[in-house]
């Protein structure tokens, strides 16, 4: 019988903001939703943006809707580009997430989906736990290469 490999515990979910997204992203990637709700903070006003949905607002909503998510299997989102603010007590990073989607139908092969995110970390008694998860639909033409400044600015 294959040996599941430990679940990182709340206590680890993050010493600095990087390592929480690196759990959320793993959480994404392995359909895990005890270590995903690991990474959120303890507060009632934490929010998850889904693309082209409206603001879920607090924890039992949250885990519910990654629970319907989790549902039709793991989000192969990959993160990139990631652009990071940081203050006291505080972070704010804002990144392109890459989804590649098998092939389906008469698909010559898997497609890439590109999601633009924001997440907002915390700085807790616990570590540093995730606030808030903005995603929104992102096309390749608004992906900007590294090191590349977009187009427009608003």
């Amino acid at each position: 019988m294959p040996r599941t490999p430990p679940r990182p515990s709340a206590a680890l979910a993050g010493n600095t903001p990087d390592e929480v997204e690196a759990q959320f992203y793993e959480a994404l990637q392995r359909a895990d939703l005890e270590l995903l709700m690991a990474v959120w903070a303890d507060d009632d006003e934490i929010v998850c943006v889904h693309p082209g949905g409206g603001r879920v607002i607090g924890t039992a909503a949250i885990r519910a809707s990654f629970e319907a998510i989790f549902g039709n299997g793991a989000v192969p989102a990959q993160p990139e580009q990631v652009r990071r603010l940081q203050w006291l007590g505080g972070a704010l990073h804002h990144l392109v997430e890459r989804i590649e989607v098998p092939a389906a139908g008469d698909s010559p092969g898997p497609q890439t989906a590109w999601v633009l995110a924001t997440n907002v970390y915390v700085k807790t008694p616990q570590g540093w736990r995730l606030a808030a998860h903005h995603a929104s639909p992102g096309s390749l033409q608004e992906m900007p290469g590294p090191g590349e400044a977009p187009a427009t600015l608003h």
